[in-house]
Parts: C-alpha cells; sequence; structure tokens
C-alpha cells in the first residue's frame, strides 16, 4: 500500500526508462488498484507488464470493497498476484478461497502469481516442506498441466518478508527444487519444466544475483526495494 495515482505513474515512466528490455527476462509492476490506470498509461509502449496486488474470487455482486479478475482484466492487467501472506496473515485468506481466486484470474486470461511459504516458527519446527505442499495442493486442485505455463508459483518465506533476513541461496533453491519436484507429481515432467518458480523475501540488489544463480529459481518477487527506482531497477538489469 504505496505510492498515490500520481506518484506511482511518474514512478512508471522513471522504471520504464531505467529497465531494459531483454528477451530473457520479463519485468512486471503490481501497483494498488487506485493506481493501475495510471500507472498502464504510463508503461504503454514498453516491455514491462502489468499486475494486480490481488482479487475476489467472484466476477460481481454484492461484496463492497472487493475487485473482481474480470475487472483487472480490462484495466490491462496480465498478472495478478494471490494469497500474499500478508493477505493469508491480515486477512483470513483460506486455501479455498486462494483456490477460487486462482480459478477466477485464469478463466479471465490472466496469470495468478500464487504466493506460498512458511512462518519461522514452521521453518524452525522442521514443516517447510509440509506448509507449501499443502498451499500449492489446495491452490491449485482445480488446475491442468496446461494451466502451468500460465501460472506462477512464489516461494516467499514469511520470515523473510520485510525483516532484513533472506533465505541464502541455497536454502531458496532447496524449497524452489522441492515446488518444482511437486509440480512434476502433479502435473507431469513437461508441467514442472515450463512453471515458473520465484522468490520473494527481502531481495535487493545486493543479494539478487546469487539467488538467480540457482537453478530452479525463475525470478523475484520484489517488495520494498520495487519502491525505489534505483534498487528496482538494479534487480531487474542484474
Amino acid at each position: 500500500m504505496n505510492k498515490t495515482p500520481g506518484e506511482a505513474g511518474g514512478f512508471a515512466r522513471s522504471l520504464a526508462h531505467a529497465v531494459a528490455a531483454r528477451p530473457d527476462r520479463e519485468t512486471v509492476v503490481a501497483p494498488p488498484f487506485v493506481s493501475l490506470t495510471a500507472v498502464r498509461e504510463a508503461l504503454m509502449g514498453t516491455a514491462i507488464g502489468l499486475a494486480a496486488q490481488n482479487c475476489h474470487d467472484r466476477q460481481a455482486g454484492a461484496f463492497t470493497g472487493e475487485v473482481s479478475a474480470p475487472m483487472l482484466a480490462e484495466a490491462g492487467c496480465s498478472y495478478v498476484i494471490v494469497g500474499h501472506s500478508e493477505r493469508r496473515l491480515y486477512f483470513h485468506e483460506t486455501d479455498l478461497f486462494i483456490r477460487n481466486k486462482v480459478t477466477a484470474v485464469l478463466e479471465a486470461g490472466m496469470r495468478p502469481i500464487l504466493c506460498v511459504g512458511e512462518t519461522l516458527e514452521e521453518r524452525e519446527r522442521g514443516s517447510t516442506f509440509s506448509v507449501v505442499a499443502r498451499q500449492v495442493k489446495e491452490a491449485l486442485q482445480d488446475c491442468s498441466a496446461g494451466d502451468m505455463t500460465s501460472t506462477v508459483v512464489a516461494y516467499e518465506p514469511v520470515w523473510a518478508i520485510g525483516t532484513g533476513r533472506t533465505a541464502s541461496p541455497d536454502q531458496a533453491q532447496e524449497v524452489h527444487l522441492f515446488l518444482r519436484s511437486l509440480i512434476g507429481e502433479l502435473f507431469g515432467g513437461e508441467a514442472a519444466a515450463a512453471a515458473r518458480i520465484i522468490y520473494g523475501g527481502s531481495v535487493t540488489a545486493q543479494n539478487v544475483r546469487g539467488l538467480m544463480a540457482m537453478n530452479d529459481i525463475d525470478g523475484a518477487l520484489v517488495g520494498g526495494a520495487s519502491l525505489s527506482v534505483a534498487s528496482f531497477s538494479a534487480i531487474a538489469n542484474y
């Protein structure tokens, strides 16, 4: 929840000049709902895509204050973040609600960025794999192997979000490899190879290179470091 529409539009214009269009990577920004139009207009003609931070699982109805996937698609979004840890923690979003959101995003012709990850307590008691496996299985229960080409899974260890603590490249790779293997079990080897699995958790210009050197880390879901053109462009252009 950062930047007014005017600030977000100016940020997007500056970012478009700072981030090189490269065939080996994709850059997407996810402003608050009220800034989607301003950012879309600022990014027209650039290679940077637009995402929403959340959506409701219904297409329309008496859900005051909510925004549906079809609304976001018409607003120009190509991605929607689903199941972010802050949504799970502060707004008590359930696995079923998140599963329905994934379906709604896919049905609207967009790509879900499904966030999964464990808390510090869950990691310390050795539950990391069981937690992320449950989250993935529940969220993707209604998906097909074909849907995996349009679905991004973001591993965001809750203990590393906004804390300055980051999973080491080896720790992140261990979970990413597990997630890719799990997708293979659920949807087959081709789906696992095609799936995009990205890391989120205090990603910075200083640690992105080490993370991206890992075989199964396909990208980054950037939090605080995305609020500065200098730091975000350094990550995107690493």
